[in-house]
């Protein structure tokens, strides 16, 4: 049987959903009792958080590709890296392992240009938001034009994030906020919105905005389903 090897924990409320939707998918596709065909890895947060707070990207690297080996060694067939922001470090992912990265960035983007798309606008954590790793490979890779908040909306949208969705913790204040800023960005041009962090959706969805959205979470699991119908 082919395993998709899931590296996770980045936050482990993120990483529950991606495990739901990984096997509600997955048995929407095969039918009756099935579930996804995992092996995961789930890291301590803390340290990674500290790491991203302090620039140390190698770091985190380290840790992650070597959770991504233990994972091929284990037999996984591919990895999921689930997690928008950790895509930093993809290409030392990449390097590190033979099996291939579903990269999350690709599944969203396909979306977004299937839906006829050129110009959306993106909510993630203020690393995504602000380097180029995320907005430069839909650029680049896709010819998607990608829109972020103000700065201090950045700083806000980062705030919520890290101090509560990663917790659990789901706030009404803030779901006025998600939503005033999502208009601003409909406002400046963007023909749909990225909820580019997988714990974004804990908070705001389709409801919350006149756009289309698209939820990276989900399609980066739609992506992973597929790669496991396809090993037959």
């Amino acid at each position: 049987m082919t395993l998709l090897g899931v590296l996770g924990g980045m936050s482990w409320t993120s990483t529950a959903e991606y495990y739901r939707l990984l096997n509600k998918i997955y048995a929407e596709r095969r039918g009756g009792l099935h579930s996804a065909p995992l092996l995961l890895h789930s890291v301590d947060f803390t340290p990674i958080a500290a790491m991203q707070k302090a620039g140390d990207w190698d770091g985190e690297a380290k840790v992650l590709t070597d959770a991504a080996q233990g994972l091929e060694r284990a037999g996984a067939g591919a990895i999921l890296l689930a997690t928008n922001t950790m895509h930093k470090v993809a290409p030392q992912l990449e390097a590190a392992v033979e099996m291939p990265l579903l990269h999350i960035v690709d599944g969203t983007a396909k979306a977004i240009r299937a839906a006829g798309l050129q110009r959306v606008g993106l909510l993630a954590t203020a690393f995504t938001m602000e380097q180029d790793f995320y907005v430069g490979r839909l650029r680049e890779k896709f010819g998607i034009e990608t829109l972020v908040p103000e700065a201090d909306e950045r700083a806000e949208v980062h705030r919520i994030i890290y101090d509560e969705l990663c917790r659990d913790v789901v706030r009404e204040d803030s779901r006025a906020i998600y939503r005033r800023i999502m208009a601003k960005l409909v406002e400046r041009g963007a023909q749909g919105l990225i909820l580019g962090c997988t714990e974004i959706t804990l908070l705001v969805g389709a409801a919350d905005t006149t756009v289309p959205v698209f939820d990276t979470t989900r399609l980066h699991a739609e992506a992973a389903v597929e790669w496991l119908l396809q090993q037959g």
